[in-house]
């Protein structure tokens, strides 16, 4: 038995509880589709596409809300780049030394070498995370294109499915990695949710109480990696840091705190992905293409929603110039005339 084989039967015994429950939820669906008549959800490779679709729904927003208003949308971009090149060292290793590893779990490796080279950069340089994420994304993306040119032989036809997404190409053994991602980011954010908000919204004041800002920011783009991969798998490295802004820029139109901001993005993510995966089987598109499009299309409605609602608000509260100040001294407990700043 070759290495290759060894390395990848070690990773599915290591797996296999996850096996089980992929099992399971394939078991589940596929009694849903009979009762409902729906013909995607009579397939395995749709089962396990609508649960990571689901996955990416909440993680994507979960961490997108913290990068969005931090001013760091474009990171998803810079990592999804590296991600890329990435998968290109998983698949140039096995190509050319049988080394038998997803590529997925390379994409992991050096996403997030590549997120904490984002932070290092800017702190040794002084430079600003745009810089930094300009230099991360085109040597990641130049790494990658290198690797496929060396063994283009074997490379090209199986690299368009990181690229542009492929919902029958989500394997069993990459959706069980992404459950784990999923674990992993959505542990990390309960635990260190307020530490996280706190360096979000003023980071000098948390490092004035004692936090490690350097170390929450490297938490955070850490966590933005293994996002970033996960997703790749139904958007592609394209398409990958939509999923991370737009449902959260729509939740910022319609909500009216943080909280409710992270709860509604999630609700506006898990719509684009279950219509996007929908529309894409019937129409026989690319997946990642047609979310991202109900992405937008949804945002184009909480805009619209949010508009009304300021519109509405407005309408309510009444203008304070139509107030007659006559009126109100004779509205006033003592009779005279209401105190203004100018009677100091």
């Amino acid at each position: 038995m070759t290495a290759a084989a060894l390395q990848a039967g070690a990773l599915d015994a290591l797996l296999s509880p996850l096996y089980w429950f992929l099992d399971a939820w394939s078991t589940l669906l596929s009694w849903v589709g009979e009762l409902t008549g729906l013909g995607l959800l009579q397939y395995g490779f749709m089962h396990r596409a609508i649960l990571v679709g689901l996955c990416v729904g909440i993680i994507a927003p979960l961490i997108g809300t913290f990068l969005v208003h931090r001013q760091l949308a474009l990171i998803g971009d810079a990592l999804a780049h590296t991600a890329f090149a990435g998968v290109a060292v998983g698949l140039f290793l096995n190509a050319v030394i049988d080394l038998g590893v997803s590529p997925y779990l390379t994409a992991v490796v050096v996403a997030m070498i590549a997120a904490l080279l984002i932070e290092l950069i800017s702190e040794t340089t002084d430079a600003y995370n745009d810089v930094s994420m300009a230099i991360v994304l085109s040597t990641g993306f130049a790494l990658g294109t290198t690797l496929i040119s060396i063994n283009a032989g074997g490379l090209t036809v199986s690299v368009d499915q990181y690229l542009f997404g492929n919902l029958s190409t989500v394997t069993s053994q990459s959706a069980a990695i992404l459950l784990v991602l999923f674990a992993v980011v959505v542990g990390v954010v309960a635990v260190t949710r307020n530490q996280l908000l706190y360096v979000t919204f003023d980071e000098t004041a948390a490092e004035v109480s004692g936090l490690s800002v350097s170390w929450y920011n490297r938490i955070m783009v850490m966590l933005t990696a293994l996002v970033v991969v996960g997703a790749m798998q139904i958007m592609g490295v394209i398409l990958v840091a939509a999923m991370l802004v737009v449902p959260v820029a729509g939740a910022a139109q319609i909500s009216r705190s943080f909280t409710e901001s992270l709860l509604v993005s999630v609700v506006l993510a898990e719509l684009a992905v279950l219509l996007g995966i929908a529309i894409s089987y019937y129409a026989g598109a690319t997946a990642g293409g047609v979310v991202v499009l109900a992405a937008v299309g949804i945002y184009v409605l909480a805009v619209v929603a949010g508009k009304l609602q300021t519109a509405v608000g407005e309408e309510a509260t009444p203008e304070m110039g139509s107030i007659d100040a006559g009126a109100a001294a004779e509205r006033s407990p003592s009779g005279g005339q209401v105190p203004t700043d100018d009677a100091d």
